[in-house]
């Protein structure tokens, strides 16, 4: 997963235009990203905070981020931050904010804690139809409901509409897309599968289990040129939003 990690890393890290002084606040941490790569590039002064609702989250951003010096950690729930109002330069949120039950209240927690001209940026996924990986698994699943939280924000102009009502003055949204040619013969959907579908998973026997990824591994050989690759595309929507 190392590699759309860094593709998706790179439009939201340049999106917060941050400086070496700069303090950021990384949401939803989870394992790391972007929190670790932005937490490289802090000057003697710089911080990122990386934070998760869930300690055990954490626990592998700790480990992949023990020799950085600019990096620490906080157990916190985005809509009730244990921080100071304008304390933080940037916010960040990859791929966090649709699981909020009350997201609006995240928005206006970022706002709170950013200082007057600070940015925050969001990426959320966008429509399930435009994620090969997502499409692919949930068509061999038969259709999962419970995977409709991840799309919540799909829709263009929904996340620039949560922010403005945030109170963030100048708010911008816009497409990430990206495409990739995968290997049909290796299993690279397994990491979606078992991250993004774990519920359905559970549900199933062994030899069910294996049942299913034998539909999915035809469907990607199916789709796969002459030369065995497979079109991986991917769609995100990044918000950036500014306080002034």
């Amino acid at each position: 997963m190392a590699d759309p990690a860094a593709r998706l890393n790179g439009p939201l890290l340049a999106a917060l235009d941050l400086r070496p002084h700069h303090i950021l606040l990384d949401l939803a941490s989870g394992a790391g990203e972007p929190a670790i790569t932005a937490a490289k590039g802090m000057g003697p002064t710089g911080r990122v905070l990386a934070s998760d609702l869930v300690p055990a989250m954490l626990a592998g951003a700790r480990r992949r981020g023990v020799s950085v010096d600019a990096l620490s950690f906080m157990t916190a729930d985005m809509t009730a931050l244990p921080l100071g109002s304008a304390s933080v330069d940037r916010v960040s949120c990859r791929f966090g904010l649709m699981f909020v039950p009350d997201a609006a209240r995240a928005v206006a927690e970022m706002h709170r804690t950013l200082r007057p001209g600070g940015v925050a940026a969001a990426l959320c996924w966008g429509p399930q139809a435009d994620n090969t990986l997502f499409r692919l698994v949930d068509d061999a699943l038969g259709g999962m409901p419970e995977l409709a939280v991840l799309f919540r924000f799909a829709e263009d102009g929904s996340l620039a509409s949560l922010f403005q009502g945030a109170g963030f003055n100048t708010v911008a949204e816009s497409p990430v897309r990206q495409t990739a040619l995968a290997d049909a013969a290796k299993p690279f959907w397994r990491p979606t599968l078992d991250m993004a579908f774990t519920p359905a998973l559970a549900r199933l026997a062994r030899e069910d289990r294996a049942a299913l990824e034998g539909r999915i591994a035809a469907s990607v050989r199916a789709q796969a040129d002459q030369d065995g690759r497979v079109p991986v595309h991917l769609h995100a929507r990044l918000v950036v939003a500014r306080k002034t």
